[in-house]
């Protein structure tokens, strides 16, 4: 044998550009090649001569530090073999010195990143940039995160921008967010999350393990994970949660420093969270509730305190409702629960409680949550509980020197209110509620209810402060299995709404609305307080109270209405860094019957548009121009302006510092644009003020060859 006749391998050809069109995956902006796992793709391998019978040829797929054949991490596969560890690999054609090869993963392979071999008898040929980045498939059949709906997948693993509701209740707006899960490092900071996990081969083959380990690293406790909550107001040492419009720079600076950015809150976490779920292949949403329960120990109740003039008290509670939360819907079929339980699961990022001693929750079947299954892995309990709770209000009195607590409502139905994401395909919000809940007071909601609770343990009526160890039970008796709204004798109904725009500037004009159903003469005490909180229900300002007592014939209804000068809010709103809403809480008493209730209402501040003028479409690679428009319509000046803008595949982020913008002043900022990528793209702006903290735009452009 002349050793001229050993067989060497020349060349690779990854053929990119056909592979990553048929695995979905020509978007990520990447030297490499990226597939996704249980479908074929063709590699082209050029020899040093014709192959020939007795020729061996195998191509070694290796995986981490250290790849062995012993624990999978090293592929060893030889064309037209039997299967390795469920890959296969097969001649397609062979024509003088090349030979056209299939290959196709194992539809649970671990995903994460390959280093491609290819060896000939003795020789080894490692091919420059012969790295393969595997992922999940969501076109997969045999793939777990498999999803039949081409419109779903479309949405959830493609789209690189989307919406998140905030808000509250009262006034749900939606928040323009950018994924990029596509753009240049993403990608590679999420395999730096997988390696950083710890996960094993086996683990990183199930979407479980994988988004679990993922809810920890989005956030940066326990770990350095990506990004550092902070809640205190004060964001001087980063970039305030307000200020972002994606999660590209984000992830980006993160793999740059290795090190936590400052600083998150709860949209910020499962928008990053979203961009890396999507980015590995597994389908994910953003998913809001409104008026959400916080650390309610399990006792499914959340005690809020007023004061006797009906204000809230933020220093005695543990517990609070956030006006919204957003986290993580994942989808997948889940291989370790017992069946039934497969499809969307949720998953959240923001740092609240421990789960297994870190910060992570779920992946908690979204269907256990319905049915009550609250035993199920992961954080079923800590799910349900944040969309099922009570909430009980007290007024704390002094009496003889001592606090004192009344209870003056109950609401069985206030929490986990309007669940929304984004609809499929459309720019519009979609209430997905029955898919955590059943209707309320629905014989499924009953029998669902009592599965939960008993797996949990609500507690007798207690008002649960630290403050209140010491009080005796206020009426001993514990709550029914199922709580009614409370039926009041006369029918007692309190509605609060705004009467004019509730622009900053302005003075703050509502109402609230005593309706009394019950036929007779009856008096009522009404008190009724105006405050500024934040999202998590922090107290930040009073504003005003108001204090009547009203006779009203039944049945009939009053309206009293509430008006709170821009001189009482000004000051505060234009020192937070946060956005901020406006609370009014309302007691009232029937003196005749002792019917007591109490209603709060949190409502958004409203403001003038941005504009977006651009044309409708353009051709790749040819500049078009983009002007935002404003124009301030409130009696305020706005200072300290700024207008972020980013499209994707179109332009990087860009801060335009605007300065002071005077009552009735129009501003306009341009921006010349340079499309790179084909398709559907859309530009988002923000602007921020010191009285203003989030004025959204976006315009979509559709990019054409």
């Amino acid at each position: 044998v002349f050793p001229e006749s050993s067989l060497k391998v020349t060349g690779v050809d990854f053929l990119k550009s056909q592979n990553t069109r048929q695995h979905h995956t020509d978007g990520y902006n990447i030297q490499s090649l990226v597939v996704r796992r249980g479908q074929p793709f063709q590699v082209q391998v050029s020899l040093s001569r014709e192959l020939r019978a007795a020729d061996k040829l195998t191509l070694r797929f290796g995986i981490g530090e250290n790849p062995m054949k012993n624990n999978g991490s090293l592929l060893s596969l030889k064309p037209e073999r039997e299967d390795f560890n469920g890959w296969k690999i097969s001649m397609v054609e062979r024509k003088g010195k090349e030979c056209l090869l299939s290959v196709t993963s194992s539809p649970n392979a671990p995903v994460g990143k390959y280093n491609l071999h290819v060896k000939t008898g003795s020789n080894i040929y490692k091919p420059e940039n012969g790295v393969i980045y595997l992922l999940f498939n969501p076109w997969c059949e045999d793939d777990v995160v498999y999803m039949a709906n081409d419109a779903e997948k479309e949405e959830y693993v493609l789209n690189d921008t989307g919406t998140i509701y905030v808000g509250s209740a009262y006034s749900i707006y939606d928040r323009p967010w950018n994924f990029g899960q596509f753009e240049e490092f993403i990608l590679d900071a999420c395999m730096y999350l997988l390696d950083k996990s710890k996960l094993s081969l086996a683990q990183r083959r199930d979407p479980a393990h994988v988004s679990r380990a993922m809810s920890a690293l989005v956030n940066a406790n326990d770990d350095s994970g990506v990004l550092l909550g902070n809640w205190s107001g004060n964001y001087v040492s980063g970039t305030s949660p307000m200020d972002w419009i994606g999660s590209v720079m984000i992830l980006q600076k993160y793999y740059k420093t290795k090190k936590p950015v400052r600083y998150g809150q709860c949209w910020v976490f499962a928008g990053v969270l979203n961009t890396v779920m999507r980015c590995l292949g597994v389908p994910c949403r953003c998913v809001s509730t409104f008026d959400a329960a916080h650390d309610t120990e399990e006792n499914l109740r959340v005690d809020v305190y007023l004061n006797d003039k009906g204000e809230k008290l933020n220093s005695l509670s543990f517990d609070s409702v956030w006006n919204f939360h957003v986290w993580n819907d994942a989808w997948m079929k889940r291989t370790d629960i017992p069946n039934g339980f497969s499809g969307w699961q949720a998953i959240d990022s923001t740092p609240q409680e421990q789960s297994q001693g870190r910060f992570q929750c779920g992946p908690c079947p979204v269907k256990a949550v319905r049915e009550g299954d609250v035993y199920l892995p992961y954080d079923a309990k800590f799910v349900y509980a944040e969309v099922n709770a009570d909430r009980v209000y007290w007024v704390v009195k002094k009496v003889n020197g001592k606090d004192k607590y009344f209870k003056v409502g109950t609401e069985t139905q206030a929490i986990g209110k309007n669940i929304s994401t984004k609809a499929v395909g459309q720019n519009r919000r979609v209430d997905i509620t029955k898919e955590y809940k059943y209707p309320e007071g629905s014989k499924e909601e009953r029998m669902s209810m009592q599965r939960a609770y008993s797996f949990l343990r609500p507690s007798g009526l207690m008002p649960r402060s630290g403050y209140a160890s010491t009080v005796q039970t206020i009426g001993a008796n514990t709550e029914p299995l199922v709580p009614k709204e409370p039926v009041t004798k006369t029918g007692l109904h309190l509605e609060i709404a705004n009467t004019e725009p509730l622009h900053p500037g302005n003075p703050l004009e509502m109402a609230i609305t005593v309706k009394i159903s019950a036929p007779g003469n009856w008096t009522v005490d009404l008190i009724g307080s105006c405050q500024l909180q934040y999202y998590t229900g922090n107290v930040q300002a009073n504003l005003g109270t108001i204090k009547e007592t009203i006779t009203l014939e039944g049945p009939s209804e009053m309206q009293i209405p509430l008006k709170i000068a821009p001189d009482a809010y000004m000051k505060t709103l234009s020192s937070v860094e946060d956005e901020v809403l406006i609370l009014v809480t309302a007691i009232a008493e029937v003196k005749e019957t002792n019917d007591k209730l109490t209603k709060e209402t949190s409502m958004r501040f409203q403001y003038p548009p941005i504009t977006v003028q651009m044309p409708e479409t353009a051709s790749l690679y040819n500049d078009f121009n983009c002007a935002f428009i404003f124009k301030n319509k409130l009696n305020v000046t706005l200072e300290n302006c700024k207008l972020l803008v980013e499209g994707l595949g179109i332009f990087k982020m860009t801060t335009f510092e605007l300065g002071d913008i005077m009552p009735g002043r129009i501003m306009k900022s341009e921006i010349v644009c340079t499309p790179t990528r084909l398709g559907e793209k859309k530009i988002v702006a923000k602007l921020i003020s010191n009285q203003i903290k989030g004025i959204s735009a976006e315009k979509g452009i559709f990019i054409t060859e």
